[in-house]
Formats: C-alpha cells, structure tokens, sequence
C-alpha cells in the first residue's frame, strides 16, 4: 500500500501559504447581493487569528469542537482556519438542517462554542437546548458579512499558538444520512494536507490558478478539493454563497475562475437552466458521478475543458480515484490517484482481474492517508476494514490500462428472480432517452421475485415530459426483462441531501407505498 513519506499539519500548510504568498489573492467572495471582497493571505491571515483569539476566549482551545452551522461565507473559513490554528476542530453541519439533526450533531460532539447564521438562530438555539446544551456560547453571523464583526476579542498572537499534530483531529463530518443514522468522520490536520497535496497534483494546479467553490463548504468535496488544494499550492478561490445553475458559468467568467468541481448532478442542471457564457478560462473541472456521453460533450464546449471525473469518500481524504487530463473519459472514474491505493477485490479479499467486478477498497495510513476513524463508534470502523483496507461499499471494473468504471453500490444489486440486476445499468438506460435529464431506480419487495426494479424519471423538458409508456418500450428494446422498470414515474425534481446525492430511502419508501 503506498504511504506518505513526510506528512505535515494542515496548520503548517496555511503559515506556509502565507509565508510565501502574502501579498496575493486567497479569497473572493461574492455576497448574496453581488458585492465581492477580496483578501490576501496576508489579509486573511489577520482575520484567522481574530477569530482564533474570539473562539479561544470562549474556550475552544486545543482538542475543543467548533461547531458550525454557516453556508458558504467568509466567516466559515476563517472559523475553520482558526480552529485548525488553535488544534481544535470544527463540527461543520448542513446550515439549513432541522432542529434534531443540528441536535443530534451538537450532543455527539459537545462544541465549546457554537456558529450559526442570525436568521436561522431560532432554529439553532431549539437545537441546543434540545441538545441540554443551554451553556453553549452561540455566535450569530451576518453570512454577507466580509469584516468578521462577531469576533471582536484580542487576535491570537503568534506566541500563542499551540504546536498542532499531526493526528490531532481537525475536524468531524457527518455523513449525508441518504440511508440511515449518519456517521462522524474523523478527519486528522494530517488529513487536509494530504488531501490538498493529492489534489492539487492531480489537478496540477498552479499559484495563478482560482478555483471557483459553488458546492456547500460543510461538505469534504469543497473543503478537500478545492480549498485544501488551493491553500496547498498558493492559489486562489473565488467563493460564492450558493449554486446557481444558470449563474455557474457567468461566475466563471466574473471571477476569471480557472478550476472548478462539480457532481454530476448540478453539471445536468446547468445544462436544463444554464448556457453557454462569454469569457469563461477554466482549463479544469472535476466532478463525480457519470455523466451521458452526449451532456459530456455539451458541457465541455460550454466549459471550454474536458471535465474528469474522479472518485473520493470523505472517509477516503482525497479523491483515491482521478481521471487523467490528457484523454478523460466521461464514463470513466479514472486511475489511481498519485500518492493513493486502491484495489478492486472480491467478497475473500482477493484481487479480481481485469473486467470482472468487485468491490473497490482503499489502502492507506489511518489518521494520515485515511480518515482516523468514525466518532465514538470503534466497532464500525473495525468492521469497515478488512486486511487493512478500507471498505468503500461501491462496486466497480476495471479494465487493462488500470481505468476504473462505477458499478453501482453493494447495496445497488438487486436480486430479480435470483438474477443479479445493477440499478446503475438501468438508471444509464433511462438517462439515455433524448427526453430524460436523470433517473434513479430502487428496489421494492415482491412476493413472487423477490424484489423488482421502480424507477423514478425527471424530464429534460419540464413542459413535454416522455411518456410513461414511451419510457417503457425504451426500457424494453434495451434491458432484459429482469433489469425493466416495473413501474415509471415521472417526478418535478429528485429528492436530495444538500450536496446533491439522491435520497433513495424517500423513493424506496414511495415505491413500497404503490403496492398498498
């Protein structure tokens, strides 16, 4: 298994950027409104130890959680920077999460100090005091405000700052929850900086290079991928408060971005809302999940680059998996990213062969390669490894030039009939209809084969949906009778998390519904 041969806090990562880059651009942001600041590193150097000084007053010093519950904005980085300053570690949940699940994440973790957005603060104080956290200091933030006003206490002073390890945990995110109970990640400072330096390798990133941040910041995507690997190589982001399909390119362009990360999902809603824009330069863009072949292509020449996809796991740090710049393949989740090991093995362990299909597993050091663990749950993360590798749960081929190609989850298999059926393959049928944005089929229990394939279609054209009917004999000239639908309904919108992945569990529910 490959090993980093000189880890390094992610701590010591941002004073080297600021060290070497003090004068140059690190942020832009742009406000709701459309008012845009600008820092230096420099600049936002001094923000980071305001609010390094604010958080130690209210106790957050080294070991001590900060919860946070922003959406993108100044105030969330420099809170993380300055807990990553202080060796603490920041809890970033979904802003717009109800009270039991910002409860839920705030008893798990008891945060010395608590971050939430003024507007939602009746929401996040129920969550406290649900949490019987009524001793929580709480700061409320204005998310447009770029002077990081709140924090008003003496800024942490350099003699100040603790010596960070590099296991001492800088952060825990909680899985998206599509399934069930989410799990805490524990992300180490060695963590961060080994995803920022696999990431900007593999993107090859450049110090005149800006990364455009639309996915929400309380997710590993915008953090390891973007930030990190910004931070790593002293380059610059461009931030924006929300995604906007139709607005993603014009951003592009306003902010002369260069790189940019997506999933698949927003890539299909810029290409339903968005279009072509004039002086878009990006050269890069990452995104995860496949894409049609024919999105492929028109979102490349609205990009003006060859997207590539990738394959990462908050558990996994970086994205193990990256498509290579020279000939991407939309398809295609790439080879094996540099400094990373992944393996594609059977039920035993045993590696399978080219072109057979297994489960992807991750090799790595815990605490520096790997996520250290998941929180207070010792027998899950002993049971998410096997022979040191980590169990990723997705299911994939690779062919005999290492390329790696998404089979769908373990839990993506249904048995029809004693048939294998991979809803990934049905789902890719119905997307190829001319007349299908996406699609996402489930699993409902029968009494005769054991469980059929429901599928769940949102039209590319809202006003001239396909018909159900239509939808079928597509099906039918193209899958066995196992892998057809059984029933098709077309929806509005598919339900997700806020960073896009789709809740199956609310369609499951749906589907076994329609038999009662």
């Amino acid at each position: 298994m490959s090993t980093w041969a000189e880890p390094v806090s992610f701590a010591s990562v941002w004073e080297r950027a600021v060290a070497g880059r003090a004068d140059e651009v690190f942020l832009v942001f742009e406000t709701p409104s459309g008012d845009v600041a600008r820092w230096s590193y420099g600049d936002f150097d001094e923000a980071v130890d305001r609010v390094a000084g604010t958080l130690a007053a209210l106790g957050a010093g080294p070991g001590a959680a900060v919860h946070l519950a922003l959406t993108n904005s100044p105030t969330f980085v420099a809170a993380w920077l300055a807990a990553s300053r202080l060796s603490a570690w920041i809890v970033p949940s979904d802003p717009m999460g109800r009270t039991p699940e910002l409860a839920g994440h705030i008893e798990r973790t008891r945060p010395a100090v608590g971050l939430c957005a003024g507007v939602r603060a009746g929401t996040y104080r129920a969550a406290v005091a649900e949490a019987g956290r009524d001793d929580l200091p709480v700061i409320e933030i204005d998310e447009a405000d770029t002077a990081l006003e709140p924090f008003d206490a003496l800024p942490l002073t350099a003699s100040d700052r603790p010596e960070p390890g590099l296991r001492d945990r800088a952060a825990v995110m909680f899985t998206s929850g599509t399934t069930g109970r989410p799990k805490g990640v524990e992300v180490t400072q060695a963590n961060y900086a080994f995803a920022g330096k696999v990431m900007a390798e593999a993107a090859q990133l450049a110090p005149d290079d800006r990364q455009l941040v639309v996915l929400p910041l309380f997710h590993a995507n915008a953090q390891y991928y973007s930030f990190a690997s910004a931070i790593w190589t002293g380059a610059s982001v461009a931030l924006m408060p929300a995604f906007s399909a139709s607005g993603f390119l014009p951003a592009a362009a306003r902010h002369s971005a260069t790189c940019a990360s997506l999933f698949a999902a927003p890539i299909r809603m810029i290409l339903a809302r968005g279009g072509p824009s004039q002086g878009v330069r990006l050269h890069h863009c990452w995104y995860a999940q496949n894409i049609a072949a024919d999105q492929y292509s028109t979102v490349a020449q609205w990009f003006g680059c060859r997207p590539r996809q990738l394959y990462g796991m908050t558990e996994t740090i970086p994205a193990v998996l990256t498509d290579e710049s020279a000939d991407p393949h939309h398809a295609s989740m790439g080879r094996v990213s540099p400094g990373c090991a992944v393996d594609v093995q059977d039920t035993s362990g045993g590696s399978v062969e080219p072109g057979v299909v297994g489960e992807m597993v991750v090799g790595g050091e815990p605490g520096v390669t790997l996520f250290a663990g998941y929180l207070d749950a010792p027998d899950i993360t002993a049971a998410s490894f096997r022979d040191g590798w980590f169990l990723t749960g997705d299911r994939a081929v690779r062919d005999d030039t290492g390329r790696h190609y998404f089979d769908g989850r373990r839990s993506d298999v249904l048995k029809v009939s004693g048939e294998s059926v991979s809803i990934v393959e049905v789902e890719s049928t119905l997307v190829e209809h001319p007349d299908v944005l996406e699609a996402a089929v489930v699993g409902r229990p029968d009494e005769i084969r054991d469980e059929v394939p429901v599928a769940f279609v949102v039209a590319a054209d809202p006003s001239a949906p396909p018909s159900v009917a239509e939808l079928a004999a597509w099906c039918e000239a193209r899958l066995a009778k196992a892998k057809r639908p059984v029933t098709i309904t077309l929806l509005d919108e598919l339900p997700r998390t806020s960073v896009g992945k789709i809740r199956k569990f609310l369609l499951t529910e749906r589907a076994a519904a329609q038999v009662r």
